[in-house]
């Protein structure tokens, strides 16, 4: 599965406003449940929020990959978010985070988020495709550099 299929053009913010690490998730589940008939926002934030209680999404190198499981869902989601100034999103580095990619699973889903995650996590891995993430204006930008990186994978 591509990350462009599920990638959810419209809940993509390439300029988050959020400062802290509670506003961040708000942001981008505001943005996900406002773009997906049905998305329960609620729900979806107090799942994101228990996951962040169990250990922080943030990998480091300004990367957070917060993700949760609904059952209400039939489909795997992503959606993705740029912070310019940096949030403090308990990163295991310390640095401010500011790409963000938000993985929604269906409840009774098997393996398929866990692959996306490591998929997306070996794409970001790779320093050029991350400062193409922070340098992009649109999200068309957002697109074509993520097409761009899974021909290349």
């Amino acid at each position: 599965m591509k990350l462009t299929d599920i990638l959810i053009r419209d809940a993509c913010l390439v300029d988050l406003k959020a400062r802290t690490k509670k506003d961040t998730v708000r942001e981008l589940t505001q943005a996900l449940a406002a773009s997906v008939e049905g998305l329960e926002e609620a729900g979806l934030m107090q799942m994101l929020l228990e996951r962040e209680r169990l250990g922080s999404t943030a990998m480091g190198d300004g990367i957070a990959i917060p993700h949760a499981r609904l059952e209400s869902l039939d489909r795997l989601l992503a959606s993705f978010g740029r912070s310019r100034q940096g949030v403090d999103f308990d990163s295991l580095d310390g640095k401010p985070t500011h790409l963000f990619f938000l993985l929604v699973a269906p409840g009774a889903e098997g393996s398929a988020h866990l692959l996306t995650l490591a998929r997306l996590s070996r794409f970001l891995t790779n320093p050029a495709f991350r400062e193409k993430l922070l340098q992009l204006d649109s999200v068309d930008e957002l697109f074509a550099a993520v097409e761009e990186e899974e021909s290349e994978s």
